[in-house]
């Protein structure tokens, strides 16, 4: 399966359990594979045949921004659904939710989910 990648997209949101993290947000990284069959985009070279890439941004963008979840876990299966259910040639996507900056003790890079879904073919 063909995949369009979307990395190290960066916003600022006010998830997480810890009272601080509601009020005063903070930054949250977000990788995305988008996996359909890019044939036809490829030949017939339409935008109609492929994932608006600024579109799918704009869709991670409005719920990082957005309501605020207790967990990095719902943020991720929040997108994972908000896509598959909005471009229909997406067949399965990979969604990765970095929290570079949380607030516990520690020397690390970061924390993140990673999670995989299917379209579901009822």
């Amino acid at each position: 399966m063909d995949k369009i990648l979307l990395t190290n997209m960066q916003f600022y949101g006010f998830h997480g359990l810890l009272p601080e993290e509601n009020k005063l947000g903070q930054r949250f990284n977000v990788d995305l594979e988008l996996f359909l069959d890019t044939r036809n985009a490829g030949l017939l070279d339409e935008m109609e045949q492929s994932i608006d890439y600024s579109k799918a941004y704009q869709h991670v963008k409005k719920i990082v921004e957005g309501k605020a979840k207790n967990l990095i876990e719902a943020v991720a299966e929040t997108i994972a659904e908000d896509l598959l259910t909005s471009f229909h040639l997406l067949q399965a996507c990979r969604v990765k939710v970095i929290k570079p900056d949380p607030p516990i003790p520690g020397h690390y890079e970061s924390v993140a989910v990673e999670i995989y879904r299917e379209k579901n073919h009822e």
